[in-house]
């Protein structure tokens, strides 16, 4: 299979947007899967000429270009892209640019363009959609698709697997998804992961966090306005669902969405169909609706804060999303995984982590689920000046008891009590890299005991050594 074969070429060196994007890039390809080649044009605001790079665009073909505009040489920038499309039509270019510029390099004969925040959720999807266009390849198709989907959900505990399974499914057909979890867990990656697996991967995946809009404004950032609908409306705007027509919205913290607007947006699921605030025209729209709420969604329902039917039009097929503390055998994985993307990313030299940083990675309750633990390694990246980072770079508070009043005194001992075994156990084993007697001595019980509690809790011992190693 011929590797898919990228060009950078970068007319702003100073910026650093190549390393970052070439980073993003090998992240989703393998060694054999990606030719990355790049080339860096320095200048000052003098002329250059691009005669070269048509050279190297004839010469390495590319399936995709990537170009990076200079300040100092956009006219320049201008001209490379007027040459590449007189002289490579078929070539696509992917232009990193401002949300303010991307009209005119569009109009100018990009194929696309991503932001210069380059994000991997934003970069990766346009690279999946041009390389599904340019060829039939379908091994590199899947590549990129797993990368996209549930490949960027890192986990093996069994809880977390049985969750993620049903995202191909998911993806598969049109039905209303409501993911819930606690903050942090990954709710919104999981739903970017059935959009990018799904029919609709090239049209638009829009994001919407209910609980940051103003409610007043609500209806009108869903739905839009006519001219004129309130004061100083002086323009007519389309809402996001018109935005994400033939594609996916998502609607985080659902239950904050006003209870009036819920009854619009259950009629629009259940007819397709909805009214800008101040027309009397009914517009209709091709959109996936994928909900998350970071309570539950029943005691929301009891609460009043989410409508009954609208719940029900949702929850067609759940996903819940455990907390980080009941996944404890994926903490360790994470953080590397982390770790190796950040120091790619930063271009950094931090291979691993040392035993002291090891446990307190392990030991934390981790409050904040998965977002918590990434920005810690984040921060570690970019602190640390070895190449192990150690237990000073990552400070770490411990998670406040919670204070929940339990149905009965016995059964909450019981469950309190099961929950400490396991969670010791699984501890214990992960710091003693999976060896029995170690974790055993360290628990100061015999190795007979120890692996009685093992089997009681179904710890997976081999599992864990995976893990570890």
């Amino acid at each position: 299979m011929r590797p898919a074969k990228i060009l950078l070429i970068d007319l702003n060196p100073a910026a650093g947007s190549s390393s970052a994007l070439g980073a993003i890039l090998e992240s989703c390809f393998s060694r054999d899967s990606l030719e990355l080649r790049r080339e860096v044009v320095a200048g000052d605001g003098e002329a250059f000429d691009h005669g070269e790079l048509l050279e190297v665009i004839s010469s390495f073909r590319p399936d995709v270009v990537f170009l990076i505009p200079g300040e100092s040489l956009l006219r320049q920038t201008r001209a490379l892209l007027q040459a590449i499309r007189r002289d490579h039509l078929a070539v696509p270019v992917i232009v990193v640019t401002g949300a303010n510029e991307m009209s005119e390099w569009l109009s100018r004969g990009a194929t696309d363009f991503i932001p210069a925040t380059l994000k991997a959720d934003e970069v990766l999807p346009r690279v999946h959609q041009i390389l599904g266009q340019a060829s039939p390849d379908e091994r590199r198709m899947q590549l990129l698709r797993e990368k996209l989907g549930t490949k960027l959900v890192v986990g093996e505990s069994p809880a977390f697997l049985k969750e993620i399974d049903k995202i191909p499914l998911l993806a598969k057909c049109q039905v209303s998804v409501l993911i819930s979890g606690e903050t942090g867990t990954g709710k919104e990656v999981c739903a970017r992961a059935i959009h990018y697996l799904s029919a609709r991967a090239n049209k638009p995946f829009i994001p919407i966090n209910c609980g940051a809009i103003p409610t007043e404004l609500v209806e009108n950032e869903l739905f839009g306005h006519e001219r004129g609908a309130y004061t100083n409306a002086k323009d007519s705007r389309v809402g996001l669902i018109q935005e994400a027509d033939e594609g996916t919205l998502f609607l985080d913290e659902i239950d904050c969405l006003p209870l009036l607007s819920q009854v619009k947006l259950l009629r629009f699921l259940q007819e397709r169909e909805y009214r800008p605030l101040g027309s009397t025209k009914t517009c209709k729209a091709n959109v996936r609706i994928i909900a998350a709420t970071n309570t539950d969604p029943a005691e929301a329902v009891k609460a009043g804060k989410l409508r009954q039917d609208l719940y029900y039009r949702l929850n067609v097929i759940p996903i819940v999303l455990p907390p980080l503390r009941e996944r404890r055998r994926d903490i360790l994985p994470l953080a590397r995984h982390f770790l190796a993307k950040y120091s790619a990313e930063f271009d950094k030299e931090v291979t691993d982590f040392s035993p002291e940083a090891v446990r307190l990675i392990v030991s934390h309750e981790w409050p904040g689920n998965v977002r918590e633990l990434e920005h810690v390694v984040v921060r570690a990246v970019v602190l640390s000046t070895q190449p192990v980072v150690g237990d000073v770079d990552i400070p770490l508070t411990p998670r406040p008891a919670a204070a929940t009043l339990p149905e009965s005194f016995q059964g909450a001992k019981n469950k309190i009590i099961a929950e400490f075994e396991k969670d010791y156990i699984e501890r214990a084993l992960l710091l003693s890299h999976g060896n029995i007697s170690r974790a055993a001595r360290a628990a100061q019980k015999s190795r007979r005991a120890f692996w009685e509690l093992i089997r009681k809790h179904q710890i997976d011992v081999n599992d864990i050594k995976h893990h570890v190693s």
